[in-house]
């Protein structure tokens, strides 16, 4: 399993120009099959005068379900370009549709490739995603002396306490990046001579 992944936060649009024929690019965020063809549908009913409707996208943490069409253009020209940027990209759960207008001048498949590519990275230029990773929630038992000791460490590493209970013992709760988890612990339990309780749980994307 991946240990961290892009995920598309909001959609975008973008807009190119080729020899007067117009490739729009839009993308939304989806998670399965059936909302990624729905947008297809909908951006198919918005642009029914274009002459494609070209399209990708990718559903799953690990990309395990990846789809395009050319929808008409020369096979290899379209759809898979728009793949390509997804894949290449590294964003998750996107779906891209190019729209094109004909204007009237043949582009060859390099002008296709380049045009689909083009307007794919116009609309993701203007998307919001944020990095998701793979993370293993975890609780410090501590005594009081060995807390400032904890929360020093911690704060090195940028991890945020989420919760703290006091009472003969503090309980701290956090989430640690599984890339960086074994190496914190091992620096606690030092700091602490293995006087803290390390208790973690099941990863969890976040």
């Amino acid at each position: 399993m991946t240990e961290s992944y892009i995920n598309l936060i909001s959609g975008g649009e973008g807009e190119i120009v080729e020899k007067k024929s117009r490739f729009i690019g839009q993308i939304k965020p989806v998670t399965s099959e059936e909302e990624a063809y729905a947008f297809i549908e909908e951006i198919k009913k918005k642009h029914y005068d274009a002459r494609h409707n070209c399209f990708a996208f990718s559903v799953g943490a690990d990309m395990p379900l990846l789809r395009f069409s050319d929808d008409g253009e020369p096979q290899g020209t379209a759809g898979k370009p728009i793949l390509e940027v997804i894949t290449s990209s590294g964003i998750h759960n996107i779906c891209i549709v190019v729209t094109r207008y004909f204007g009237g001048t043949l582009l060859g498949t390099g002008g296709l490739v380049r045009a689909y590519t083009d307007a794919s990275k116009a609309a993701l230029a203007n998307c919001e995603t944020k990095i998701i990773e793979l993370l293993i929630p975890t609780e410090i038992k501590t005594n009081y002396t060995d807390m400032g000791k904890i929360q020093y460490i911690l704060g090195n590493h940028d991890v945020k306490i989420l919760d703290t209970v006091y009472a003969d013992d503090v309980l701290m709760k956090i989430n640690l990046k599984k890339i960086e988890a074994d190496g914190i612990i091992k620096e606690i339990t030092d700091a602490t001579s293995a006087r803290a309780g390390i208790e973690t749980f099941d990863e969890v994307f976040g």
